[in-house]
Parts: structure tokens; sequence; C-alpha cells
């Protein structure tokens, strides 16, 4: 629901149908509907088939495509369990057009990554393919657009290729098994109340995965992948009549269906009584309270004006809750780790719900589920405050204005997500140049009464469903119906005061700072860059660029970090560090900063790190001095705050109370150990003892030493902002901090690497799952071309296990292969492997994995599986120079790592000069000795 909510916000780029004078009346009759952007271009074939197309330049020359099909799990048969999901596996499998592996090794071969770019999924009542294609030939385009034909009309479905794929998604089957399967197997059947939706998880059973027929697979295909049941979905850089041509020519000459098969909708049924699904698990990890309200009718589309209005009302009721709710968190004893409210979706498409969701610790529950019984009480009784209301006006508008400001550099795939909702559920989609209109002239007619009369609709009595659950271990009381539904019924009649807003006049900063002034001025004619310097040393460097229109993204560093840190020091200060965010900042409370900064799209985050510290951020052009001010608070005025240092402490302690119950957080902890078993500043996942140990003031007093000198900080913006008000803040907010003459640096006192040929064996865990991770690591010369090279073998040998051990052997679902370096304070490399599998399967799929890193590093590389990454990294370098994020991390790290600034402008070059030869000298250099292993398998 939250994704929907933020994409029908944020969406679509300028439509030329407008809202004017938009206004309503409590008793108005206004059903003006909303209007489809005319930037869109929507139809029907012949046979039933929708379409959507959009013209859209970002990124350039790429279109992506989806395929929507209006068929799920929801429709299979008991014959059929898992089927939906495995068609979907199919598709990837063999067409009419493209033999088995030939479709995923084509797109490798043009730059489309399998799993990164080219994906799907399967839902309840949908099932998406989702295929982006460069589009810098015709031949690409074409074959694109054949790939999403053969995928609705044309999978071959062999029984050889069914056969095969059943272990990969076995293999999936198998992921999702553990504690939260186990007891949502449990409350499913309550929330989901003798409907359908509690039978038709899209992965299926294992028994139907294993023993279904040919003709079962072969007759969902045929009965739900026809053309009244589908869209494709076309927006990129193409033109639009192009695009419709192509969608005719491929797809009206498949006839409609003449007796389809009925499409039921599938309703979830109402009930009088409460239900209460109280579920616990020996290897439950979190402890989660829920409570669901569903709707007593079925929703309906936004389709008029009065829709979009109740739409608004609802996205400002959750704000203004939530917002309540966030604040109980910043308690020093907080009743839950995490909390929100929100109406929406149910798992069935057919049933909203008024649902409270509450992160707790493990004897929590019932305290957190009073907590957002209470708040919901509070606005039931006395409702919200004008104050509130006109914070969460003023920040929806805020968030709407900024879609517009990027009307023009919005990614295709954003629209893409509109349409496939559209498609599915009739979400409007009328521009965003129509929602702000919309959104500025509603806003002003949504009332306090109008938030408050929604939690009358919400909570009832009836169809109400309580679901805990969490872990079960010898010690921990256990709760039952009767308290849970106690504390509902009590809160009703408990003494509960009124929200108490507080409403701030005076600004961020009490006192301005005293101007400095910039020193020097350097321009990089190369890199196209500017660099500052101020008068106490600090340096500034900058880059405007015309990506995106409303975005301005800002790092810093300065070396020192926490390698300045005694032993003794870092020990007693890491797990403080982290509090230190949620301190006060000049006299204001987390809370009330939140609240002063309503409407303003400004992110400042200081860090602390092993080399250095500093800053990471975004913003836009008018919330830019907002950020200056920020960062010279964060340096200047951070407050010693134990309460919030409490309120961390307690969160943090009840989150990872019962966390190595969970089996692979278990093996990561583990083995994270064994690899860290010399390094003496490891801390691991805390103990008591730790937290007994840890020194809030003293972590405190070290960030305000890292922080007092503001000599050798190097800040870095990137995007669309005034150059003059950027030198007016930096003289203003960053020449004025504190400095003296001398410049820290960061001091070597890392532990160097275990090494040796070593494994791991670590058991935990019923369910028959394993997890494998291969690590070869080291100490290395500092060489940037062996860096650049590792890399490129980890993605290469992703594609050869994938094929291997997916494809070939059916062993796994997936598997990841990732080499990097690190140059400083030493240069050190690590590669690693790893996959999840059956423990029967462990010891085979290792050899395999060997066996295909031997071949590499004897018989080298093929010129066909080199190209393969060669075109994804020259794309994805492609679209990431149009990115401001790609600049600054850029212009960061050559500073950081004191390198030739000619690597940025030399990149694509070395993609093309990569050849199989680097590769295989990289192989045998890097994946030969210290290799350790660690294999999770479960407890016998």
């Amino acid at each position: 629901m939250k994704k929907i909510i933020l994409i029908f916000l944020v969406s679509l780029i300028a439509s030329c149908n407008t809202v004017n004078n938009i206004s309503e009346k409590e008793n108005s009759k206004t059903i003006t509907n909303i209007p489809i952007d005319s930037m869109v271009k929507t139809g029907v074939l012949s046979n039933g088939m929708t379409y959507y197309i959009r013209q859209n330049p970002k990124p350039e020359q790429k279109v992506e495509f989806r395929l929507v099909v209006k068929a799920g799990s929801i429709l299979e048969n008991e014959k059929q369990l898992g089927l939906a999901h495995f068609m979907e596996h199919m598709n990837f499998n063999g067409s009419k057009n493209f033999d088995k592996n030939e479709l995923v090794s084509y797109l490798q071969s043009i730059g489309v990554k399998f799993g990164a770019h080219l994906n799907a999924y399967t839902s309840f009542d949908e099932t998406v393919y989702i295929l982006p294609i460069p589009t810098d030939d015709d031949e690409k385009l074409e074959k694109g657009i054949q790939i999403i034909e053969d995928w609705a009309f044309n999978a071959s479905l062999t029984n050889e290729e069914i056969d095969k794929e059943r272990g990969v998604v076995l293999e999936e089957y198998r992921l999702g098994l553990g504690a939260d399967k186990r007891m949502m197997k449990e409350y499913l059947p309550k929330l989901m109340h003798n409907s359908h939706y509690a039978e038709r998880l899209p992965i299926g059973t294992k028994e139907v995965l294993e023993n279904f027929t040919y003709d079962d697979l072969k007759n969902f295909y045929k009965d739900w992948y026809r053309p009244d049941l589908m869209a494709v979905i076309a927006v990129g850089d193409v033109d639009v009549h192009v695009l419709e041509q192509k969608i005719k020519t491929h797809f009206e000459k498949y006839p409609a269906v003449k007796k389809p098969k009925e499409r039921k909708q599938y309703d979830v049924p109402n009930h009088e009584e409460t239900f209460v699904a109280i579920e616990t698990d020996p290897e439950a990890s979190r402890s989660i309270i829920r409570l669901y309200y569903k709707d007593l009718e079925s929703p309906k589309p936004i389709v008029s004006i009065n829709d979009y209005k109740k739409y608004l009302t609802e996205n400002l009721f959750s704000q203004m809750l939530n917002q309540r709710l966030q604040e109980l968190t910043n308690h020093e004893n907080p009743p839950f780790i995490y909390g929100y409210s929100a109406h929406g979706n149910t798992w069935a498409k057919t049933k909203q719900a008024y649902q409270s969701v509450a992160l707790t610790s493990e004897t929590g529950q019932l305290q957190a589920l009073k907590a957002l019984a209470t708040e919901n009480e509070r606005v039931l009784r006395y409702g919200f405050n004008d104050s509130e209301l006109n914070r969460a006006k003023e920040a929806l508008l805020k968030s709407t204005e900024n879609a517009f400001q990027e009307k023009d550099k919005t990614e295709s795939n954003r629209y893409a997500g509109e349409y496939i909702q559209n498609f599915l559920e009739a979400s409007p989609i009328p521009g965003i140049q129509w929602e702000l209109e919309a959104v500025k002239n509603l806003l002003p007619n949504i009332s306090i009464d109008d938030c408050n009369n929604l939690v009358h609709k919400y909570i009832h009595n009836n169809n109400r469903v309580v679901v805990l659950t969490g872990p079960e271990k010898e010690g921990l009381n256990n709760i039952n119906e009767a308290a849970v539904l106690t504390i509902l019924e009590n809160v009703k009649h408990e003494k509960i005061e009124p929200y108490k807003d507080v409403s701030f006049t005076d600004g961020l900063m009490k006192e301005m700072p005293k101007k400095g002034n910039i020193s020097n001025i350097l321009q990089d004619t190369i890199l196209h860059t500017t660099t500052l310097t101020l008068n106490n040393g600090v340096k500034v460097t900058y880059k405007k660029t015309n990506f995106k229109n409303n975005q301005i993204l800002f790092s810093a560093y300065k070396y020192g970090g926490t390698s300045l840190y005694s032993d003794e020091e870092y020990l007693k200060t890491d797990l403080a560090t982290n509090a230190l965010t949620e301190s006060s900042l000049n006299g204001y409370s987390k809370t009330d900063l939140n609240k002063l900064l309503t409407g303003k799209l400004v992110s400042v985050n200081p860090y602390i790190n092993k080399l250095s510290q500093g800053f990471n951020g975004s913003t836009t052009p008018e919330d830019f001095e907002t950020l200056f001010q920020l960062t010279n608070l964060f340096i200047t005025k951070l407050d010693f705050d134990q309460k919030a240092y409490n309120s961390h402490k307690n969160k943090t302690q009840a989150y990872l109370k019962n966390i190595l119950s969970n089996p692979s957080t278990y093996f990561s902890v583990e083995f994270s150990n064994f690899l860290n078993q010399n390094n003496k500043r490891y801390i691991g996942l805390p103990t008591d003892k730790d937290w007994e140990n840890t020194d809030f003031k003293l972590a405190y007093e070290k960030y305000n030493q890292l922080f007092s000198n503001a000599n050798g900080f190097h800040f870095y913006f990137v995007g669309s902002f005034d150059e003059n008000k950027l030198k007016e803040y930096a003289e203003t907010y960053l020449a004025s901090l504190p400095a003296t003459d001398t410049v820290e640096t960061y001091k070597n006192v890392e532990t160097k690497p275990l090494t040796g040929t070593l494994e791991k064996i670590i058991s935990k865990g019923t369910e028959p799952k394993s997890l494998v991770n291969i690590i070869y690591q080291g100490v290395t010369d500092d060489n940037i071309k062996d860096a650049y090279v590792l890399k490129s073998l980890g993605e290469l040998l992703t594609i050869k296990l994938i094929e291997e051990l997916r494809e070939s052997e059916g062993g796994v679902y997936g598997v990841r292969a990732r080499g990097s370096m690190n140059k400083l304070p030493f240069a050190t490399y690590n590669f690693s492997i790893s996959f999840p599998c059956g423990p029967e399967n462990v010891e085979k799929l290792k050899a395999k994995t060997f066996e295909e890193i031997e071949k590499i590093k004897n018989d080298g590389v093929s010129e066909k599986d080199l190209n393969k990454i060669k075109e994804t990294q020259l794309l994805e370098l492609k679209e990431a120079v149009k990115t401001n994020r790609y600049w600054l991390n850029q212009l960061k790290d050559i500073d950081y790592n004191q390198n030739d600034k000619n690597e940025i402008l030399q990149a694509e070059e070395k993609i093309k000069n990569l050849s199989a030869q680097d590769l295989q000298k990289i192989a045998k250099k890097y994946l030969t000795k210290n290799r350790i292993i660690g294999i999770l398998n479960p407890e016998k």
C-alpha cells in the first residue's frame, strides 16, 4: 500500500489536462472524473489486449517494457498450487523464437543483466514481466518486443524443461521456509477468514511442485495468458507511433479466446467476532503485533475528484497519526521499536483494512498493542489538531511540487509502474501537472473534521483481527487471547489526555555564525568542477549538473575517524556512536526537529567510520541553506542527550534480543566472528556486557573532538544549484567553523584479514536449508587495474555459476560472486561466492563452483562471455554518468583514495580494453590461496 501511495503521489510528468478552480462544498455532488495524462497513449487491440505507450527520454536510448497478466495464484486449482509462479519461470526457459538459455544469453549480450534488470514477479492476482531494452539500434527494439510476444503467447513448455525447472523453483520454495512461514500458515486463515486467498500463496506447495503434470501447467498458461487479461507497456526513448505499430503488428494477430474461462474475483467475507492469532516459534527472531480493522465494503477505484479528495484525506490522516507514533519511539523507554498505522490493501485486492503494526521487544507485545490502541482511541475521542493538519498539508504539497519540478527528468520505470497499477486496479494516471493543481486546490478544502471522521470509519468491533508473532523460548510468559481482548476493551474506558502539539516560531539557528571567506578558487576544466578553499582550511568541490531539476546531493569527509581512538576508547564508544544522530540539536529534540523541518526536503547525516568522519545528505535548491545550517549545527551544537541514548539502546537491545534465533543470521554472526578472530576491535553482535561497558559521554566527547577542527574537511556538492548561493552559504556556515592549523590524518590500526585454507561449519535451524559462503581474501599490492578486473571477474563468475548451478544442476535459486579491493589503510582484496541450497547438495555444488573457477584459470574466458559483462558495464556506465550520485561518489573517491582523476574520464575505455587474458590472470592471482569456506547446515 505504501508503495502504491508513493508511486501515485510522485508520478507522471506534464499533462495538458489541468484542473482549474477545483472546489467542493460538503454537499457537492461533483462527479468530475480524473483525466488520463495526454502524454500516455493507451488503447485496446481488437483481441482485447490493452497497451500503454509513452515517449520518455530518461534514460536515453532505452525502453522499459512490461507484460502484465491479470492472473496469479488466486486462479489456480488444487492441482496447480504454485503454477502461476512456475509459469513465470518457464517463460525464461524457451519459446517459439528463443531456445532454452538463448533468451537470457541474448539479453546479457546486449547489456541486460538477469535479475538486476531482467526480472518478473507473481502475486495473488497478477504476474508482471520486466524487460528493459537498449534502443541504440532497431534490431534490439524488435527483439525486445518479440520477447514480450513470446512470453504472452509462445512459451515452449517442453516436458524436459519443465522437469529441469522443478529444482530451481523448489530451491526458491526452500528459501521461504522458516519461522515466518510456519507462523503465517497458522494466522493467515484467521486474517483471510473463509477466503480463497488464505489457500493460495504464490509459491505453492512442495507436493504440487514435485508432482504436477505437464498438462496442469500448460492448462494454466492456456486459460489465463490470453489477450483480454494482458497489457503490454512500453515507456522509453522511442517514438510513440513506432512503438504502437510494433505492438499492433506483434500482438493483434492473436485472436481473442472465443469461450474464455471466467476470471473470478474472490472476496474476503466479513465476520462479527474478533479473531486473535498468537503464534510463536523457536526460530522467530522478531516480535510483531498487527491490528487489523478490515473494511466492511470492497474498495472502489479512484475515478472522480471527490474520490481523489478522499484519497488525499486518508494520506493526511496517516501522516498525522504516524507522526505521533514516531514520537513514541523517540521516548526514553519507547513502547515499541517501530510502529505505523495506515489504511490500504491486505493480502487481497478485494479487501482493504485499517492496520496498526509495531515491532516490539520480546516481552512488549501487549504494551505495544495498548499503545497502538490508545493512539487510535485518542484520535477517536479528540481528533487531530489544526497545527498537525497544517504540517501534514505542507509536507504533502511539498512532495507533489518536487515531483512536478522533475516532470521532464522522471525515469521510465516510474511511469511503467504507474501504468501497471492503472491496468490492474484502475489507479489514476492524470499526470503530475494535473495532480499538482488538484493538490493545491483540494488541500485548503480538506478540514480537520474530514480527517477526524475517518477514524470512525476505520475503527469498529467487527471484522477485527489481532495477530501476534514472536519467539518461543523458556522464560517468556505466554500471551493468551483473553489478555489481548481485555486490552482492546479497557482502552475504550481508560482516561486518555488529548494530544498536545508544539509549534515553533524560532528558526533552526538561534544566532547566525560570523561569516568567513573564500581564500582560493580552482577550476578543473577536465572534470568541470570548481574547488573552493575557505579561510579555515575547509575545501568545497562542486559540480553543477542538469540531470535532475530539483536535486542536490552532498558528501564530506575528513581523515581520522575511530582510528584516532585507543582500543579501549573504541570498545567503549562503538555502540553509542549511532545514538549521537538521535540526540537533540541546538536544543531541539529529534521530535521537535522533525516538526521544525516540516515541508523541507533536506537530509543531513553525520557519520564516524574507521578512517574518517563526515556527512552525507541531500536537498533541493529551495532548501539548500537549511542543509548548510544543519551541517553547521551538527558540528557546533550537537547536544549531550542521555535520554536519546537510552532510547536508542532500549530499541537496539530489544531488536537484537532474539536475532540469533534466525538460522541465516546466526550463521552470518558466527562466520563473521570466525573471520575476525584476530581483530581486537571487533565487537560483532553486542552482548549485555558490551552495553554495560559502553560510555555515551565518552562517545559524545570523541565526536566533538573529531568535528572540532574544520581544517581538513572536504565537502562535495553535485546537482542543480545556484553557484553564488553555494559560495555565500559556504562562507556563512562552513568558513565560520572553528579550525586550527593542524590537519589530522588516520592511523593504521587495522587488523590484516584472516588468511589460510580454512573451513567453518555451523549448525543451526530445523528446516532443510544450507548456506555456502566461499571467501578469498588477503593483503595485496595497490593496483587499481586489479580492483576493476577483480570486480569484473565477480560479474563473470556470477553468470557462469547461474548457468551451472541453477540452469544445469537445478540446485540453487540464486548465486552471487563479488570481487572488491580496499586501498586504505593498506591494500586488501576480497572475493566472495555465496548461495543457498539443500544440505544434500552442498558438497556437489561446492565442487561445481571450484570447477568453474579452474576452467577460468586453465582455459580462460570465451569472447562471448567477456562481451556479456562488457556490454552490461557499458550500458550501466552510460546511465550512471547521467546521475548526480555517480559524480558525487567518483569525485569524493578520487580524493579519498588519492587516485588519478583521469580514471573517471577513462572509465569507458577501461571497459572496452578489458580482455579475457586480464580475467584469467586475475583469477590465477587471487583465486588460489587464502580460501575460507563457511557452511550453514541444519541441526541434526
